[in-house]
C-alpha cells in the first residue's frame, strides 16, 4: 500500500506503510476518528478516502449518499451499513441501487460494521463502510 494517497477535505495523505490503511480508528460521540481526524456526524468510507454524509438515521440513507462508491475507481465488493446504536433497516431503494451495481452489502449497528469493515481491510477485502454516528 505504499505510496497510495487518500484526499479528504481537500486534504492529501499518502499512506506510507501497511499499517496506513483507511481504518476506523474509533466512534462514539457523534462522530468517528479516521487517518487520526475527528469526523462528525456519518461518513462513507472507501479505500481512496472519506466523505460525510448527510443522512442522520437508516430512513434518511439513499444511493446518493453511496454514489462515489458506485463511481470509485476500485468499486467495493461489499458495503457495510451501520445504522447508529442497533442495526435498522434501510430504504428499499438504497438496497436496490447497491443490488442493480453489483454491490454486496450487509446491514449492522455501526460499531459491528466499523469492527467488520477494519478486519476485511486488513485482510485485503475491497470493502466500503457506511456509517451512521452513535452518541
Amino acid at each position: 500500500m505504499a505510496g497510495k494517497s487518500f484526499t479528504s477535505g481537500g486534504v492529501t495523505l499518502e499512506a506510507q506503510s501497511n499499517e496506513d490503511m483507511l481504518l476506523v480508528e474509533s466512534y462514539g460521540d457523534g462522530g468517528f476518528r479516521l487517518l487520526g481526524r475527528r469526523v462528525q456526524g456519518g461518513v462513507l468510507v472507501l479505500s481512496a478516502g472519506f466523505y460525510p454524509i448527510e443522512a442522520k438515521t437508516a430512513q434518511e440513507l439513499s444511493a446518493a449518499d453511496f454514489e462515489l462508491g458506485f463511481n470509485a475507481e476500485e468499486k467495493p465488493e461489499l458495503v457495510l451499513i451501520g445504522t447508529g446504536e442497533k442495526m435498522q433497516l434501510v430504504p428499499s431503494a438504497l438496497r436496490q441501487a447497491l443490488e442493480a451495481a453489483g454491490i454486496g452489502y450487509d446491514v449492522m449497528d455501526t460499531g459491528a460494521a466499523a469492527r467488520t469493515y477494519n478486519v476485511l481491510l486488513i485482510e485485503g477485502r475491497r470493502v466500503s463502510a457506511l456509517l451512521l454516528p452513535v452518541d
